[in-house]
């Protein structure tokens, strides 16, 4: 009973979402006399290059590291490059090889075990990205409650809390980097590649040109040419929108962690600075994350994308390719033979275009209630010294950006997962009643590259969209530490400013560094 308990624990363990449960590491008090001293009362300048900063804790599996190194390297430039130098040398290929039937089969079968792989990829990167959002998020709750606790008291209890004190604006080079950092030639390129692939007129141009297409369908006869010029263009479409998605993913992953890095020193200096005024030594709390609660069908959905993002999807893949090997001399390798492993690569693909997309959407709009409620406890901070919020700004609201948001969330539905299936199983009939023969293998491979290649072009839409209120998000977070920081200064000031009015031989003028300097900023803030 034991065993077939556990057994029963593994195969219900996939899609369901733990709770997140951490505390901010906790911060020595940092007294006055710790601070550096300056004899130019101007500067403020904040120090704080030994403060923790964001540390990702690594996963305890060494599998699980493997395989999140496989997944960085399938992101990186160099994965990028080359898969798009394969690409152009096909089209090249393409030049004497346009009319052979193996040519655009191959492109199709390529295209077919690619995007398997890199769905599992990309499931994988979308899971490690929402872990560590909350895991920052939790952290940064974790430390505003002691920051709460500590700005009560000195209100409260300290007489120094009682001085009429303004926080100082924070000096002209505290302006947010809204690009990515240091980025070279190739990367703000493929920065703008991401707007332009991912805006809602190139979803326009996309289905005006599959129109376009279908409109030669009468003239060529319907043929097997015809359908397979438009199997070889989506495929190659698909290839380069997979490896295109996966490198800015990545990048703008290293991005953000930067940025929260930089968010962290200031919070946790914060946090030193307070303690050494209120000599509070408490720990941080815990803070508890709890997932939402989705009804069976999304449940459903996520236990298939969890499969997909570990080693079982692509082993699956692997059984299916050894039996297709096994075949080929019964089919003598034929046409037929070549769409098989494209067929069914492609199929399984359609089924993962929608998933991704409903992935993507549900948890980055619960990463978003995490921050969130990581700024509602900020306001309650800036409430209790009596300085207005530094708010985000909200989302562009252009006409196209909110198209681009309303198909966004119509592809996100649970329901469009439903019917993705569905589709799949009407393709499944019409290949059966057709014998799957070429026709009705292509049946499974021209619409379902044609779905899915609208699919990723979604995906590029959503990323870039989350991808910039996270931009956004961590820009105010960053801002309003820096404020209360400058708080904390001035505070400190008209308190030196009191006792050196009561007692000259206790004067002495002291300005600590805030430590974000621009070295230690660079990259996430202009200067």
């Amino acid at each position: 009973m034991c065993t077939l308990a556990r057994l029963a624990a593994v195969l219900s363990s996939p899609g369901k979402k733990r709770n997140v449960r951490v505390s901010a590491a906790t911060q020595a008090g940092l007294s006055t006399s710790e601070d550096k001293h300056t004899s130019d009362d101007t500067t403020c300048t904040f120090q704080t290059d030994t403060a923790a900063g964001y540390q990702i804790e690594p996963k305890h599996r060494r599998l699980d590291r493997w395989l999140d190194s496989i997944v960085a390297f399938s992101g990186s430039e160099f994965t990028f490059l080359l898969i798009l130098a394969l690409l152009l040398a096909w089209a090249f290929a393409g030049i004497r090889l346009s009319h052979d039937e193996n040519w655009q089969v191959g492109i199709s079968d390529v295209q077919a075990i690619l995007s398997y792989i890199f769905d599992s990829f990309l499931m994988r990167q979308q899971f490690n990205s929402y872990d560590e959002a909350l895991s920052a998020a939790a952290q940064l709750r974790s430390r505003a409650a002691s920051h709460k606790r500590m700005l009560l008291q000195i209100m409260r209890d300290k007489e120094i809390g009682r001085s009429n004190t303004k926080a100082g604006v924070p000096g002209a080079w505290m302006s947010f980097e809204v690009e990515l950092p240091r980025e070279t030639l190739f990367g703000r390129l493929v920065t703008r590649c991401a707007i332009v692939i991912g805006h809602i007129v190139a979803i326009c141009v996309y289905w005006g040109l599959i129109a376009v297409w279908l409109g030669f369908g009468p003239k060529n006869g319907w043929s097997t040419e015809w359908q397979l010029y438009m199997n070889s263009a989506t495929s190659a479409l698909m290839v380069f929108v997979f490896s295109f998605l996966a490198n800015i993913r990545e990048r703008h992953s290293e991005y953000t962690k930067v940025c929260l890095d930089a968010t962290f020193r200031v919070d946790s200096y914060l946090e030193s600075k307070l303690r050494g005024i209120t000599s509070d030594h408490l720990t941080n709390e815990v803070v508890e994350i709890t997932p939402p609660e989705v009804n069976i069908l999304q449940r459903a959905i996520y236990y298939y994308a969890d499969v997909i993002g570990t080693l079982i999807g692509i082993a699956l893949l692997l059984i299916v390719m050894i039996a297709w090997l096994a075949i080929g001399p019964v089919l003598h390798y034929n046409s037929n033979w070549w769409l098989l492993i494209g067929t069914y690569a492609g199929l399984i693909g359609l089924n993962d275009g929608f998933v991704l997309r409903n992935v993507q959407a549900k948890l980055k709009d619960f990463e978003n209630v995490q921050f969130d409620q990581l700024a509602s406890t900020d306001e309650d901070l800036f409430a209790i010294i009596n300085e207005p919020l530094t708010k985000a700004e909200p989302e562009r609201s252009s006409i196209s950006s909110r198209i681009s948001f309303a198909v966004g969330n119509v592809c996100a539905h649970e329901l469009t997962v439903l019917t993705g299936v569905l589709v799949i199983l009407a393709l499944i009939a019409g290949a059966s009643a057709l014998r799957w023969n070429t026709s009705g293998q292509l049946i499974c491979n021209v619409p379902p590259s044609i779905i899915e290649s609208f699919f990723m072009i979604i995906l590029i839409t959503g990323h870039n969209s989350a991808d910039y209120n996270r931009r956004i998000q961590i820009k105010a977070m960053h801002d309003r530490r820096l404020k209360l920081l400058a708080w904390v200064h001035a505070l400190q000031e008209s308190e030196e400013r009191r006792m050196s009015m009561s007692d000259p031989k206790s004067s002495y003028l002291w300005h600590f560094e805030v430590g974000t300097s621009k070295e230690s900023m660079k990259g996430c803030f202009r200067t």
